[in-house]
């Protein structure tokens, strides 16, 4: 993958790109946009080609804690594509998560499951990840990839899309990702930081499928792999 640009330690690789689109693989820790001259919109404004009068915008988000695949937009037309997409509903999500606990497998495994609790639009927290208010229908589906002898890896696809969803039903599971501040408890991430040195939120954007604008069909975005340190944490 060719880099978009560099800020600081951040490198931003380009998976692919068409005219007034790049899909970019965002590193864990930087925020969309919203740390002005430090986020992933200002690093991208900074990429040869990227300055036009439109400017660059996300198609979509991922929290700061999140790595993974991302839809930036440098033309108004792309942008309106892509957005028509998201509002119907017809964009596939993935994401790869490393879970505290090693969840049960039964014959069929790799089938896909579902978490189906309902929760608010809005965030939850530690003790009500739920949330409180209205609560809203939501699924998830997932399945599971690898179990260690601590933590469970799994594939999860959010079929609806309320705020930080993956991480809400994982915790409401039984199994909150590791290293999550909001959800997970504070015994739990200050051993996986003291013990194996790991010190993000185990959650990455896998791929996206889209159709691009010009395509007659969908297309799969992949990151180019499961981020090491989550794999390291996996099997430590």
């Amino acid at each position: 993958m060719t880099p978009l640009s560099t800020l600081g330690q951040f490198e931003i690789p380009v998976i692919a790109a068409g005219n007034g689109w790049r899909v970019v693989e965002k590193p864990w820790g930087m925020s969309v946009h919203n740390d002005p001259g430090a986020d992933l919109v200002s690093l991208a404004r900074r990429a040869p080609g990227t300055a036009g009068e439109f400017g660059i915008h996300p198609v979509h988000r991922l929290d700061r804690e999140t790595s993974g695949v991302m839809i930036l937009c440098t033309e108004r037309e792309a942008l309106r594509f892509f957005a028509r997409q998201f509002e119907a509903g017809t964009v596939i999500k993935r994401y790869v998560a490393v879970l505290h606990g090693c969840m049960p497998t039964a014959p069929g495994d790799g089938e896909w499951s579902a978490w189906d609790w309902p929760l608010t639009a809005a965030a939850g927290g530690r003790r009500f990840p739920q949330g409180r208010g209205e609560m809203k229908e939501c699924r998830t589906r997932f399945r599971v990839r690898e179990v260690s002898r601590y933590y469970t890896m799994v594939e999860c696809e959010p079929l609806s899309g309320r705020t930080h969803q993956i991480r809400r039903h994982a915790r409401l599971a039984g199994h909150p990702v590791v290293g999550d501040q909001r959800y997970g408890s504070t015994r739990s991430i200050a051993h996986v930081r003291e013990q194996c040195g790991f010190t993000r939120l185990a959650l990455h954007a896998m791929e996206i499928r889209v159709v691009p604008p010009g395509e007659p069909r969908p297309v799969t975005f992949r990151s180019s792999a499961v981020p090491a340190e989550l794999l390291e944490l996996l099997f430590s």
